[in-house]
Formats: structure tokens, sequence, C-alpha cells
């Protein structure tokens, strides 16, 4: 009888001695931010006092319900699977009480209105009234966006943190897309408030050149401490200020200003397409009609009010952007999840699985990605069958409309019809990731199911059932060399028998599993399937996000080095090597001859290795040490881009980048230090990609490489480093700069972290 092995994280550690494909990563509770904002925005205008104060208690239908748990019908035990003789570790159980947020009702009387909160006020309290715990708070709203803080706080302190800076959907975005005097103040600003308490926060100095972000972050900070209060203050219900919030499928913001107990105005904002604020001046006259009609309605009754007849969709989306904001807003946020990023897979099959990127604040979907991986783990995208890709439209919009993951699918409500069995795994899936973010985990390591898992080198598939934390049965199956499962009707009998002993060996031995003497590879491989499996079921969110990330090396004047890396949980499972010319085209034989030959050599290399740390210990290709260390570099900086939370926000990574115009004609190389560009050469190339010597050039060409070159700092921003634009004397200088400006912009784009 096959002995059965329960699963724990210890016992996924167990594969680290194996260098092979996945070196086992330790499951870190690390996830995303959720915010960012603009230091150069104006505030919105004012809006009229409310007639009348909200009166009724927010009940939003579609807050999810934590404790909901998938029983897809895939994921059943085999009947002929024995008992498990060995338990699993004891796993601390979720209070019984756990619920979707609550929003706390106004007070009976409004006051009048109140200033904005501009900055923390230190609060004399005892450490130990707070209660531990992870807790996320936001400034006060402006157009471009808000401050946000994700705090950690242990024993009355700050332990970990992270800055947000949001854009007008109040989703955290890209250090670089911020104003240029904010990128530095990320690491200052969280260098400063580690460790501190509460009062201490509030007393440190803002960065200069980022004031008013730097005390929207201890504004932040602030209000996450009063969140983390063990007995919320009694006569306070709101944080006094501007508060705003998006509706999830992100046609409305909200701001909404409150005085302690009450809320006294309400402007609402159209958003486009892109997630912008529509400019006033060109509201439609739909526009101006509807916003005139549903804001009264949240003015009288908040996120209770009924539909404006006539704007009912329209109503509902306005009506879910308050509730945002006066989640945001209240005091006592009694979210069941800790706001983030999060990741997870719905039931496997034979032919792969569904997977689902999701964004949470304040217990709802606000970013969902939908994907439908292969045998190998991959995403398939626009390869998938015709029906599951015109689904993924249509499921993301149903979800985010929702607000949730769909409790109790029922494919007749909820399925796209085509892509039911994906509608359901991609369901399944977004309902894992929000079972990922609760703040108090429910019972288990692992969730039930059946879970697919493959070696980063593709020789190995496997599905594995898990309950109760443990495995109850897996199968095995063989890749061919054509990158394709081989049907278990076609195996030799060599291979069935190795696939047999295999079997057996994971069942007993789990990760442990001894080698098989004379198919040590194979062996290797299926303990990288089974510990793949096993990240894939746990409901612990890892420190990368799956996908290909592309980044570069250090360039120089005749190209630089380029790696497209794909990653599953952590590990390097696809990896592409290049050289590019200066038009940042791929020189492919035309590359030194050392460099062609090493590239095969470090593909093979990095993918063995598997990870980001064992990719730094390759060796360097004799005779292209260079070229293999730029590649190593691209490669790091392709998993600095996808880090769930990074450890210092940074806008660039620190080195030499290139870029070329949109023609090819001109390439712009921009040196980065202390994580901003401070220098930058010009060179204009012909036909060909080859540079061209200074007297081919034109004056106006001239002209405009000795202005960017002679603005280089050497130390401080460059003048073109932040929103550059297109400049001249004359019209031939300004068709010149005008491609310059393209070229610095690609350049930053290939910096960018």
């Amino acid at each position: 009888m096959k002995k059965l092995f329960s699963l724990t994280i210890s016992a996924a550690l167990l594969l680290a001695p194996f260098a092979y494909t996945i070196n086992v990563p330790a499951l870190k509770l690390t996830v995303d931010a959720v915010s960012a904002a603009s230091e150069e925005a104006p505030a919105p205008a004012a809006t009229a006092k409310p007639a009348a104060k909200p009166t009724a208690k927010p009940t939003p239908k579609a807050t999810a319900k934590p404790t909901a748990k998938p029983t897809p019908k895939a994921t059943e035990k085999p009947a002929a699977t024995p008992k498990a003789t060995v338990k699993p570790a004891a796993t601390a159980k979720p209070a019984a009480t756990v619920k979707p947020a609550a929003t706390a009702k106004p007070a009976a009387t409004a006051k009048a209105t109140a200033k904005p909160v501009a900055t923390a006020k230190p609060v004399t309290v005892k450490e130990n009234v707070y209660k531990d715990g992870v807790y996320v708070a936001y400034g006060n709203a402006y157009s471009k966006g808000t401050e946000g803080a994700k705090v950690t706080i242990k024993d009355g302190k700050i332990a970990d943190l992270e800055l947000m800076r949001t854009s007008p959907k109040l989703i955290d975005r890209n250090v670089r897309d911020n104003y240029s005097g904010v990128w530095a103040a990320y690491s200052l600003m969280k260098d400063k408030l580690l460790g501190k308490t509460r009062d201490g926060a509030a007393a440190v100095d803002a960065v200069s050149g980022a004031t008013r972000t730097s005390n929207g972050w201890k504004l932040s900070i602030d209000r996450a401490f009063a969140r983390a209060l063990e007995v919320k203050p009694a006569d306070a219900t709101y944080f006094a200020g501007d508060h705003m919030g998006i509706d999830p499928e992100g046609k409305y913001a909200v701001f909404a200003s409150y005085d302690e107990n009450s809320l006294t105005a309400v402007k609402l904002y159209p958003l486009t397409a892109a997630g912008d604020f529509v400019d006033e001046k060109t509201y439609t006259a739909e526009q101006t009609a509807a916003i005139a009609a549903i804001t009264p309605a949240l003015l009288a009754k908040g996120s209770s009010a009924q539909a404006v007849p006539g704007y009912e969709v329209e109503s509902r989306a306005a009506i879910n952007a308050f509730w945002d904001a006066e989640q945001n807003a209240v005091i006592n946020n009694t979210s069941a999840y800790v706001d983030g990023f999060y990741s997870s897979y719905g039931t496997a099959r034979s032919v792969g699985v569904e997977k689902a990127d999701i964004v949470i604040r304040n217990g709802k979907l606000v970013d969902v990605k939908l994907y439908r991986l292969g045998t190998n783990l991959i995403d398939r995208g626009a390869t998938a069958y015709a029906e599951v890709v015109k689904a993924n439209a249509p499921m993301t919009a149903k979800l985010l409309a929702n607000g949730s993951y769909i409790a109790n699918y029922d494919e007749k409500v909820d399925g796209i019809s085509g892509a039911t069995e994906s509608s359901h795994g991609w369901n399944q899936a977004v309902e894992r990731a929000f079972d990922k973010a609760l703040k108090v985990s429910s019972e288990g390591q692992y969730f039930d199911g059946k879970f697919a898992g493959v070696d980063n080198q593709s020789q190995i598939m496997l599905l594995v059932d898990i309950e109760a934390d443990e495995v109850t049965g897996l199968t095995l199956s063989l890749f061919g060399t054509d990158g394709k499962l081989i049907a278990d009707a076609k195996l030799t009998a060599e291979q069935k028998a190795l696939v047999d002993q295999l079997k057996v060996g994971l069942l007993d031995k789990g990760t442990a599993l001894a080698d098989v003497t004379g198919q040590e590879a194979l062996s290797a491989a299926a303990r990288a399937a089974l510990t793949d499996a096993l990240v894939n079921a746990s409901k612990v969110q890892g420190e990368y996000k799956d996908g290909t990330f592309t980044a570069y090396g250090d360039a120089y004047d005749k190209g630089t080095n380029k790696a497209d890396v794909t990653l599953r949980n952590g590990k390097i499972v696809n990896v592409v090597l290049s050289r590019v010319g200066m038009n940042m085209v791929d020189l492919g034989k035309a590359a030194y001859a050392e460099v062609q030959k090493a590239i095969p050599q470090l593909t093979a290399s990095f993918l063995a290795a598997g990870t980001r740390e064992g990719v730094q210990q390759v060796d360097a290709v004799s005779g292209a040490t260079s070229s293999s260390n730029a590649l190593k570099a691209a490669v790091d900086r392709a998993y600095g881009k996808a880090e769930v939370e990074e450890a210092h926000k940074a806008a660039y990574f620190n080195g030499i980048f290139i870029g070329a115009s949109t023609d090819k004609s001109v390439n712009v190389m921009v040196t980065v230090k202390n994580n901003v560009p401070v220098a930058m050469l010009v060179y204009y190339l012909d036909a060909n990609g080859k540079v061209k010597t200074p007297e081919y050039l034109t004056a106006a060409q001239l002209a405009v490489k000795s202005e960017i070159e002679s603005t280089s700092t050497g130390n401080s921003l460059h003048k073109y480093g932040y929103k550059a634009a297109a400049f001249g004397a004359n019209d031939a200088e300004k068709a010149v700069s005008a491609k310059a400006v393209e070229a610095i912009k690609a350049a930053l784009e290939a910096a960018g972290k």
C-alpha cells in the first residue's frame, strides 16, 4: 500500500539541496501595494454641503464572503486512494466571526465642514494599545490620486512599511510615473519611519522636494495606527479630510469630505478608459446631467442611495465608488482582507489550468487579469482555444462588475457560453486569491483540490490531489521532445516502469524522493514538479509575479544585451537571450562569434540554475565575459521588475541603457546613478544601424546632440530625464529633437523598474 505524506512548508523545503530546476522558495508573506499620485496636481474644487445626512448603513451586495470554499467536481479524491497515515502539522483555525467589510454608520447630527487634515498629528498613547497586524490607510485625496501606506505594526512600532502613491484609480503606480521630486523620497522616508512609534512617525521631517507627498505618507501612517487601536475613539467615526473611492469597473471617482462624525461634501468625477479624470471642460451633456442627478442622492443617502431613474448604470458605479471612499474614511474599517496583489489557480486538468492575478482594496476586486495556461503552465495567450480567448474580456468584466469572486458558481448565470470550464476555473482562481488575502487565514496551509506542477525545463507534469493538507493521489506524465505530453498508451515499457517508480517514490517520500538509478535528471524533475504543485496550492502569496519580463544589461557604444525571462513561482521557466545593436534590433549572426556561441550555453545554464541567485553564480563564458555578465545583470533586473513588493521603491535601475527612435535613426545612451538618469549621449545611425561619424551630421543634428549632452549633470537628474519634450531654434532642430526625445523615452523605459 502506498504511503501518503503530510504537506507542510518544511516538507517543501526539503528540495533545497537539488539545484536542478527549483530551489524551493521560502513561501513569504509578501503582498503588493495599492496606490500612487502626482506632486504637481491641484485639488478639485469644493462642493456644496449636503442638505441631508446619510442615514443608512451601506451594505454593498458585491462584498465577498471570506469563508466560501470552492468545491469543484474535478478536485474529488480518487476512490482508490488510501487514507493518509501521517497527519499534517496543526494549523490555526480562523476566528469564527470573520465577516466581510462593514461600513460605520454616520452620527445622527452633522457638524460644520472641517478642513482636511494636512499632516499627521502626534498622538500620545501607550504602545501596547495597538493590535499587531498589517493595516492600510490613505492620506487626503486630490485630482491625481493620493498617498497611501501599508503598515505592519508590532509592539506599537512600524515593523515593516510600504509607501504608496496612487493613480486616479487608487492603484499603486510605477515610481517613475510620479513627479521626479518624489522618486528619492520613497526610500528616504521609509528609512526614517521604520521602527518608529506613532508619535515618532508624526515627528519625522518631510523630504525636501516632496513635502506634500511626505506629509501624505505620514498622515496615512497615522491613520493606520488609528485603525490598529484595540479600542477605537468614542468621539470619532471618520478621519476628517477628503477621501476618494473608485468603483471596481473604473467608471467614476468620488471625493467624499468628512468631519469626525459626518459627511460634509461629495464630488463625482467620470473617468476615462485609461483611468484618468475626464477634464471638466470636456464633459458631455450626458455626463453633466448624470453628475447633477446622482450627486444629491449620494449626499443624502451615501452608499445606501437608490439608483436615479434614467441613470441606473451610472448610479450603481457612483454608489460603489462612494462606498469605497467611505471605507477609506472610516476609522473602524473591518474588511476581512489585506489590500494588495494576489494570484492563484483554478482546478488543474491534463490540458492546463486557469490563473488569475488580482488587486484587492477594502475587500473588493479592483483589478484582475485572467490567464489560460497550457500543459507546461505557461500562458497560452491568443493561442488558447478560440472560445476561451473570446471569453476572457467578458469574464473580466463580470468579475469587476461583481466586485469580488462569484460565490456559488452557476454556469447558467455566470459562465461564458462556449467556455464554461474556463469560466469556472477563473472564478475559482479569483476566489482562492481572495482567500490568500484574508487577515485571519482560513484553515490549512494548502487549498483542497487538484493542482498541476511542472519542472522548469518541462520534462514532467504532475496532477496532484490535495485534501486537508495531504496529498491523496497524483498522476505523472512525461513531456516528449516536441514539448507535448506523451499519452500513456504511447509510453515505452521503460518509460512506464519509470513513471510508476517515480509515482510510488513521490507518494512515499514527497520532495525527499531518492534518485532512480540512471534517471537522476528525471528524478530531480519529479521533485521539482511536486514542489511547483505545492507552491501553486499554497495559501501564501509568493515573492514574485508570474509572467515574462524584459530587461537589459549595461550598454556601450555598440549596443546592449537583452533577456526575456518567464517566471513561475519565482523560477525561470523560459529565457530568451539576445545581443542587440544600437538600433535595438537583434544582431543574430551579425553579433561577435564568441557571443553567438555563448548565448545558447548561457541559456541552458540559466535554466538549470533556475533562480535569481542561481543565475548570478553561473560562470561567464570564456571569450564573452562582458556579454555574459551583462546578460546575468539583465536577468537580475527582470526579477526586479517581477517583485510583488519592492524593499525600496526606485524609478530606475542603476546602469547604462540605450533606446532608439521609432525610425531607428537616433540612439540615446542614458547613465543612471542613485536610481535617476544623470547623463545622456546622442548617436545618429545609418540604415544599417551603424553610428555616423561627426562629418556626416547636419547642423541640426549637431545642435541637438550638443544640447542634450551638455546638460548632463553626472550626479543629479538630467534636464531631459523627466518628461522630455522636443526643442529647437528652428524647424530642422525641432524635427531632430523630436526623434531624440523618442530615443530618450525608450532608453528610460529600458531602465525603468
